[in-house]
């Protein structure tokens, strides 16, 4: 017992030295009384700290009497501490057990790291990412949840995760991310090292390469998938999905089970289905994505790719499709598993939902789980998954959990101010709405990914997505109206989160914006509303009709309330007619500041919201940075996209799918595709509001101006700034001088499409008058109606006439004029010959005849009796 004495405390003394002084020293022999003293007492001391520790945790756990675990616990901690033959109180035994854990390599990393923990500063140890600290924070606080008991591997749910892909980016390659595309040459490598500046920095360091080594051969793999990694790509969304397999494994380890029988309850529990259906035509047409694809089946053997493949059988076009399941077979190679001949070609309507459809035969489990391209999964929150399957066990009122919806995360916010504020309005809807929603409404839907649905209830009613082109454009939505309507119950817990990713640029939140407002409009026109309606209570139809259509029927009532009322003030003050008798009105401007600032209070959920997520400083500071960087008008202008689109769906039809990208928005638009996409509906809307409300301005007598006009003043502003406000670089002198010259060009030009063409581009976007029904034609006379009004009034007024004896001008009117339009006629003559003029003196003759005309029209406008 000495000699393992002498050998354990040795072993404890150099574990942080090399193999040669330990075995050097193992070999001496105990001669000195005084070392076995030495060593005996770093024993003992082990045998103390472990003593302390022990009664620390033992005055930790306190409260026994409701709890029998912990009185468990404290029963076994005092049967260790008073055991005579255990390591407390018997030294050949400690010792033994010294000289065991020293001599293992895991033992030895196991206790320098968690004496790393124990010895650091508290600031040192904590994480130093914001995600990590996200999400630490959330899985905590989620374990304090009302979540359901996991049952064992054994018993759980099984269930399917499904991903709807069509060409999307699947992983960067080497060409993506170092091509330059915008007047700052931001690659999109520069831009994610920029945005992930201390991933960056660990992964040189765990790779241990420089900046200039990662495109070598050994590197280039890894590089791409970092990159993809933290972009809107399918292998992002593909890794954080398999994290369920690592998951489980880790559940399965700590339930003792064997290696073989984890294997095959990998296949029996759980599986990851991406529904390709293009896939075929990329690997005939070979296309790298195939290959990134059949990278990602050799990398997670049990990922399956589900997609269509046409054979051609004769030349006259005739060909046969099928539903082709494939996985890797471990060896390098793609297996084919089934494949099932359909009756015809399956994509006959949005693309999507057939996606989804046709690869929902090769589920096996009893659920599924919908993923969208653009999502992604947490480790830590997959091991909750088998808890939240239970929730379809539990039986919440009458009606069966059919939908189960899961809070998610908008990881984009982070990338501008626009995903910011997207991810701020998601906030808004995915976490406080459904909440509402579910309860105490009882009326939450299914609003898309990553909802988990019953699948033998739903493929034996409709299936999880209806596919009619046009009016099922917002699949999704579909199957909580079908669900509704066929007796099932959709529960929506927060305790487990998927991450998401949103628009970040203004062309591609537009274009979302104006997909949901068109699928709005196609729902309000659908038989499943139609029915859902009539079998709903009331409180459940008005809950219904608020949480989902009526918000876009909302925003076309708000734009329509500013139309009307700016043309009500215009037209009463126009004809005089702002008085009663002969008393002019009050108008309450003050009051109606003090009722718009009322709307502030519409903040306050979402304040509430993020102080408890992340603190109150720093929810004030987010609320103060929304509004400091243009939030308010970024959302006031949406309310026009959603009525501009909402009411021409309606009125008109033409809803169509809107592919909004994936990518980084750090590239400028150009004046003239901004103008071609919110001329339409915005630009126009706002110049015209802006005109009517200086009208008014001009020939209001009734007072307090900008009290009754400031909340119009904003919106026609917000139609106007918002394009340019929110687009890089728009400020640029550089980049406005060019953008002016291709506008130019565009305005000017005869032929081609609409990118070449005012022409041709305002043809194209009026054309949807020709299939106007007369009552939808007869809304557009009477808005032509107003202008009719509008031009008699000012005819009607004092602006055009002036009084000779009270005011004589100094430069005669008709005179004034001539110039004007001499000056106007010049300048046209100049541009169809400037070619052949020298760059001085074109530019000379412009600014002479710029300066004529401005000086002109002041003058005149100056010279009037009635300024």
């Amino acid at each position: 017992p000495g000699m393992r004495r002498a050998v354990s405390a040795a072993f404890l003394q150099t574990m942080s030295k090399g193999p040669s002084e330990s075995n050097t020293f193992s070999k001496k022999k105990d001669t000195s009384e005084v070392d076995a003293v030495i060593l005996d007492a770093l024993r003992d001391q082990v045998r103390d700290k472990f003593r302390n520790l022990m009664q620390s945790v033992k005055g930790l756990l306190k409260d026994t009497s409701n709890n029998p675990e912990t009185r468990d616990i404290l029963d076994r901690i005092t049967f260790l501490l008073s055991k005579e033959d255990g390591f407390i109180w018997d030294d050949a035994y400690a010792s033994d057990q010294l000289d065991d854990v020293s001599k293992k390599s895991l033992f030895k990393d196991v206790l320098s790291k968690v004496h790393g923990l124990v010895a650091c500063h508290p600031d040192d140890v904590e994480p130093k990412s914001k995600e990590v600290h996200r999400r630490l924070t959330f899985f905590v606080n989620s374990l304090f949840m009302d979540m359901p008991d996991a049952p064992s591997i054994h018993d759980m749910f099984s269930w399917n995760v499904m991903t709807p892909y069509y060409s999307e980016d699947v992983t960067y390659t080497k060409g993506d991310l170092i091509k330059r595309s915008d007047a700052l040459g931001v690659s999109t490598l520069l831009y994610l090292q920029t945005l992930f500046r201390a991933d960056w920095n660990n992964f040189l360091e765990r790779m241990k390469i420089q900046d200039d080594e990662i495109w070598g051969k050994k590197n280039l793999g890894e590089t791409r998938t970092w990159a993809s990694l933290r972009a809107q790509t399918l292998s992002r969304t593909v890794h954080g999905m398999m994290y369920y397999e690592k998951a489980l494994r880790l559940l399965a380890n700590l339930e003792r089970l064997d290696e073989n029988t984890t294997n095959d309850l990998m296949g029996e529990k759980f599986g990851y289905i991406v529904s390709c259906q293009v896939y075929g035509n990329m690997k005939k047409n070979q296309d790298s994505k195939a290959e990134d694809i059949e990278n990602l089946m050799h990398r997670f053997p049990h990922l399956r790719i589900a997609y269509i493949d046409s054979i051609r059988l004769n030349r006259a076009g005739a060909a046969v499709f099928y539903s082709v399941l494939v996985k890797s077979d471990g060896n390098g190679k793609i297996q084919e598993v089934y494949r099932v001949r359909l009756p015809g070609n399956p994509v006959i309507g949005e693309g999507k939902p057939e996606n989804q459809n046709h690869a929902m035969i090769f589920s096996r489990g009893e659920f599924v789980q919908t993923i969208d391209m653009n999502q992604e999964g947490y480790f830590e929150e997959a091991l909750k998954m088998r808890n939240a399957l239970q929730e379809f066990a539990k039986r919440d009122g009458p009606l069966p959990t059919t939908i189960l919806g899961l809070r998610e995360h908008i990881f984009t916010g982070s990338v501008s101010s626009l995903a910011n504020y997207m991810a701020l309005q998601e906030t808004s809807f995915v976490t406080l709405g459904q909440r509402v929603l579910t309860k105490p409404l009882c009326i939450r839907l299914h609003y898309g990914h990553p909802d988990v649905f019953d699948k033998l209830f739903f493929i034996t009613r409709g299936g999880i997505s209806k596919s009619s082109k046009g009016i099922n454009l917002s699949e999704d939505i579909f199957a909580g109206y079908n669900n509704a309507i066929r007796g099932g119950q959709v529960g929506f817990k927060e305790y487990l989160q998927v991450g998401k990713g949103r628009d970040v640029g203004m062309s591609q939140i537009y274009k979302f914006e104006a997909k949901l407002s068109q699928g709005a409009g196609e729902q309000s026109l659908s038989r499943d509303v139609y029915r859902l309606c009539h079998r709903l209570d009331f409180y459940r139809l008005l809950s219904m009709y608020f949480g989902g259509i009526g918000h876009y029927f909302s925003n076309v009532l708000t734009i329509l309330t500013i139309y009307i009322v700016i043309y009500l003030m215009a037209i009463l003050a126009l004809f005089d007619l702002e008085k009663i008798g002969d008393r002019l009105i009050t108008p309450m401007g003050t009051i109606q500041m003090l009722l718009g600032g009322l709307g502030l209070l519409q903040t306050i959920p979402l304040f509430a919201t993020l102080g408890v997520e992340r603190g109150w400083w720093d929810s004030l500071r987010e609320i103060f940075y929304v509004f400091i960087t243009g939030g308010p008008l970024h959302f006031m202008f949406h309310i026009q996209t959603k009525a501009h689109y909402m009411s021409q769906t309606i009125l008109v039809g033409g809803a169509k799918y809107r592919a909004t990208g994936r990518g980084f928005v750090t590239q400028h638009t150009e004046m003239d595709e901004q103008f071609r996409f919110f001329a339409s509906s915005h630009l126009y809307l706002g110049v015209e509001i802006g005109t009517a409300l200086i009208l008014m301005g001009i020939f209001t007598d009734a007072g307090q101006y900008f009290g009754r006009t400031w909340s119009m003043w904003l919106a026609s502003i917000s139609f106007l700034a918002s394009p340019f406000w929110f687009n890089p670089l728009t400020f640029d002198w550089s980049v406005v001088t060019s953008d002016y010259g291709k506008y130019i060009r565009w305005m000017c030009g005869s032929g081609g499409n609409a990118s070449k063409s005012w022409d041709i581009w305002w043809t194209e976007e009026n054309a949807y008058y020709k299939k106007l029904s007369l009552p939808s034609k007869m809304i557009s006379v009477l808005k032509a109606t107003l202008y009719v009004i509008m031009a008699i009034g000012i005819w009607g007024s004092d602006l055009w006439s002036f009084d000779s004896l009270l005011n004589k001008p100094t430069i005669a009117i008709n005179l004034l004029v001539i110039v004007i339009v001499a000056a106007f006629i010049i300048g046209r003559i100049l541009a169809a010959f400037e070619r052949m003029l020298s760059y001085p003196l074109r530019r000379t003759l412009g600014l002479l005849i710029a300066f004529s005309l401005i000086a002109g029209i002041i003058i005149l406008i100056s010279e009037d009796s009635n300024y």
